[in-house]
């Protein structure tokens, strides 16, 4: 990929319609450092400080607190170790010497594949560049991403909170992001692994099609229902379950029933690496990409040009691979 500039720019919506600056939350995948020497490197990037009983509490988890906008948290992304981890010791009658060894066990094996993760609170948007300082300092700190071996399915997530909840904004972002799918997919260079995982399936052409229908107009229950009816589950690059559960939570669970969803109002896109002990990687690039995704949307004319020309091409029996993204990139971006 080529190099970028590393400036951070705010969407051309940056505030919501509640006058408030929008928030995002980042998600940070990585390995090749402790989890103590983890949270010891953000806290003292960020000015923060370990929550004490956080230590104790939970053995795969750090809280870190002292930033306005919520805390920090750095954990093994593991959730059943998690909840082993949650479990006072001195509590649990049944964890024997041979339990605890077998533990001990399932952590040193899981540190091998499963990522440690940073997780930011909602910052304002124009803050991101303190998490872009805090990479170079867990870059300086040994921390590896997605190519520091063949098994690494490691990302980065974004949770850009959405300027409102009205339902054609809603769909107006998820037919903006369907558009230009392939050519987001194509920039962010995703590895095998992480194609291999199914974290990030593609949305399937049925769900496209209906989205970009000229006539689709839904209500918000609508809107929910269409997407629960192609894509129950956590796993697209644009996972809107947290955000509709946010919104409609009983909808929701009446066909997802996942502990992992997490309510909140942003969308939940997961597609990125985290490419972490690569000098030039930052959240510049992907990015910079979500940002023609957010153009996009608030630009009425050339997104309705956009789904038609899509729509044409997916439909063609004779398009071939590769077309829709030369497409994109000589007449739509």
């Amino acid at each position: 990929m080529a190099t970028e500039p590393k400036d951070l720019q705010l969407p051309p919506r940056s505030m919501t319609t509640e006058g408030k600056e929008r928030r995002i939350g980042i998600e940070l995948e990585m390995n090749g450092i402790s989890l103590d020497r983890l949270a010891e490197v953000v806290a003292g990037t960020l000015g923060l400080q370990l929550d004490t009983d956080s230590r104790s509490s939970g053995r795969y988890e750090r809280v870190l607190k002292g930033d306005k906008a919520g805390d920090w948290v750095i954990e093994l992304d593991f959730n059943f170790l998690k909840e082993l981890g949650r479990e006072p010791q001195s509590a649990r009658n049944l964890l024997d010497e041979l339990e605890e060894s077998a533990e001990n066990l399932l952590a040193r094996t899981a540190t091998q594949l499963v990522p440690l993760e940073v997780v930011s609170p909602p910052l304002p948007m124009s803050r991101m560049n303190e998490v872009q300082d805090l990479i170079e300092a867990l870059r300086q700190a040994g921390a590896l991403g997605t190519s520091g071996k063949l098994l690494y399915a490691f990302g980065m997530q974004f949770n850009p909170e959405v300027p409102d909840s009205r339902p054609e904004t809603l769909r107006d972002y998820i037919r903006a992001f369907l558009c230009l799918y392939d050519w987001l997919d194509a920039r962010a260079e995703i590895n095998l692994t992480r194609r291999l995982t199914s974290y990030i399936d593609p949305f399937p052409r049925g769900y496209v099609m209906k989205l970009l229908a000229s006539r689709y107009e839904p209500d918000l229950s609508a809107l929910i229902d269409d997407y629960l009816l192609d894509n129950p589950t956590r796993n697209r690059a644009l996972d809107m379950l947290p955000l509709f559960s946010w919104l409609d939570e009983e909808r929701v669970k009446r066909h997802v029933d996942d502990v992992l969803i997490k309510r909140r109002p942003t969308f939940h896109y997961r597609l990125p690496n985290c490419e972490i002990d690569d000098p030039q990687w930052g959240l510049h690039q992907a990015w910079n990409d979500w940002l023609e995704v957010e153009k996009l949307a608030g630009d009425p004319e050339r997104l309705e040009n956009i789904c038609a020309a899509y729509q044409r091409h997916i439909s063609s029996a004779f398009h071939l691979p590769g077309a829709w993204l030369r497409q994109l990139e000589k007449k739509w971006l």
